[in-house]
């Protein structure tokens, strides 16, 4: 395979060596495209046979071109630019001697060219452009995947994913899919007059949620920093300072493992609404992502691999402690104590956890262990324990759990909100567990006194939400793995 790919490429280079020798520029960049083909085809693409032969209707179009089928004196190729196709003949004794001849001999499947001519339908009907004119504007040096299978090695698609993207009209429409779905929760966060801002991707402490970070050096400075792992401390500080309603799209940085579920870098919608709670949240959050399903999906009725996830309001809301009993089998006297929680762990192996560990942290991972993966049709679980949720707010009710839901679909977390915690007194005491607990882990943090200034002046009532971008648009597009929804994901290099 490699010999012929080295063949077909020195052939390829002669030709180029020969265009230039023959005074033709192989990367021209003066062709004029007057519009795309997807408007071609819209404008032309309900008109007969008729129309054509009583009318020439000249049109100027580029793009690659993708599949070229030679009869001798006349050839078909199709062309595709960035917003669709289209079928191009062209002919001998049609066209100038000059364009025929550059085309038979130099042109080759993969070659970016541009056309002129006029449309007409072919004897099955098909809109088709007859080439008049024809010019390349860039000389591929490399054949289009079908020549050289590499794309049937999964890691290769997303090595070259500019190749897989020429090579798959799937991949595209994930991508197209992506931008509707990022353009449509703006939209809809917009609607509601929400702010879109933008934080602090280097910050000097990793703070706002539990992970380890990637770390940095600023030279200037001679000073430690830490690619975010979560905006949450910004934007509840711009809520401080008189924004009701913040949200941001942006990068978000962990520096723990890769799996079908987690890449290093990832997308996250963070939000936050003053003067709210976490159940006005969950009302909104089932919303946009109901209109979304709508609207990505034409239903409410979503299909993911096997399941059919059913989008449709209202979503079912259950309590972390009775999924445990309802979801998970459990009898509450079988969880009742921190010591009962951590044998049943321990009996399935679970990772990292401790005698020491409270009961609130044990139920969590229990809840993690032993329910999450049965939590397909789209599911809100609240009343978390307050020891796994540091910045949300205590329940009025019972202080043991705080005012926080989870939303799981097809068996994965997709969202995490809650009522932010306001007391700043309340939050510099879980700061100084959170700080504890991190350096027993080893993780670098350090008390986020400038938060707890911030929280001194004044938050409101708020609520605020974090959503998985990526794993939302591994739900609206049938996708398994986050690294076929992440055009460029990391991946460790070849030596």
């Amino acid at each position: 395979m490699e010999q012929e790919l080295n063949i077909i490429e020195n052939n390829r280079l002669d030709k180029l060596k020969k265009l230039k020798e023959s005074g033709i520029n192989p990367f021209a960049n003066d062709f004029e495209k007057k519009e795309n083909i997807k408007n071609i085809i819209e404008k032309y693409g309900d008109k007969d046979k008729v129309f054509f032969e009583n009318s020439k209707t000249d049109v100027a179009a580029a793009g690659r071109i993708i599949i070229i089928r030679s009869f001798g004196k006349a050839s078909f190729l199709r062309l595709r630019d960035g917003f669709g196709e289209i079928q191009c003949y062209i002919q001998k004794d049609a066209v100038d001697e000059k364009y025929f001849e550059l085309f038979s001999e130099y042109v080759d499947i993969g070659d970016i060219c541009g056309v002129r001519g006029h449309l007409f339908r072919t004897k099955t009907d098909e809109l088709t452009i007859k080439i008049e004119h024809i010019e390349i504007l860039t000389k591929s040096i490399m054949p289009l995947p079908e020549k050289w299978h590499g794309l049937k090695d999964i890691e290769a698609r997303f090595r070259k994913r500019y190749v897989d993207l020429i090579a798959s009209a799937e991949v595209r429409e994930i991508f197209r899919k992506r931008a509707e779905i990022i353009n449509f929760i703006r939209s809809f966060l917009n609607s509601y007059n929400f702010l879109e801002v933008e934080t602090p991707v280097m910050q000097a402490n990793p703070g706002g949620a539990t992970a380890r970070p990637f770390k940095t050096h600023h030279n200037a400075l001679n000073l430690e920093l830490y690619m975010r792992i979560a905006p949450e401390l910004y934007l509840k500080r711009l809520v401080v300072g008189g924004f009701d309603r913040v949200y941001e799209i942006g990068r978000n940085f962990r520096n723990e493992g890769i799996s079908v579920k987690h890449n290093p870098e990832f997308t996250m919608l963070e939000f936050y609404m003053a003067y709210a709670t976490y159940e006005h949240l969950m009302d909104f959050v089932e919303k946009m992502l109901s209109e979304l399903a709508n609207l990505v999906c034409g239903s409410f009725e979503v299909e993911y691999g096997s399941e059919k996830l059913n989008f449709k309001p209202p979503f079912r809301r259950i309590k972390l402690k009775e999924s445990l009993s309802e979801i998970g089998g459990f009898n509450p006297n079988e969880i009742d104590s921190s010591e009962k929680v951590y044998n049943i762990l321990k009996s399935k192996n679970t990772a990292g956890i401790s005698k020491t560990d409270s009961l609130g942290e044990l139920l969590t991972l229990l809840f993690d262990e032993t329910v999450e993966s049965k939590l397909i049709n789209p599911t809100f679980v609240t009343d978390y324990p307050v020891e796994s949720s540091p910045l949300a707010r205590r329940n009025d009710r019972d202080g043991s759990v705080v005012d926080r839901f989870e939303l799981f679909i097809a068996g994965r977390e997709i969202g995490n909100a809650f009522s932010e915690l306001n007391d700043p007194l309340d939050q510099e005491e879980r700061f100084k567990l959170q700080v504890e607990a991190k350096a027993k882990e080893g993780l670098p943090v350090e008390m986020d006194d400038d938060y707890i200034e911030a929280l001194k002046q004044g938050l409101p009532p708020t609520a605020g939400c974090g959503i998985g971008i990526d794993r939302v648009v591994m739900l609206m597009t049938n996708s398994h793995s986050i690294r076929d929804v992440i055009l460029f994901p990391l991946l460790k290099p070849l030596k």
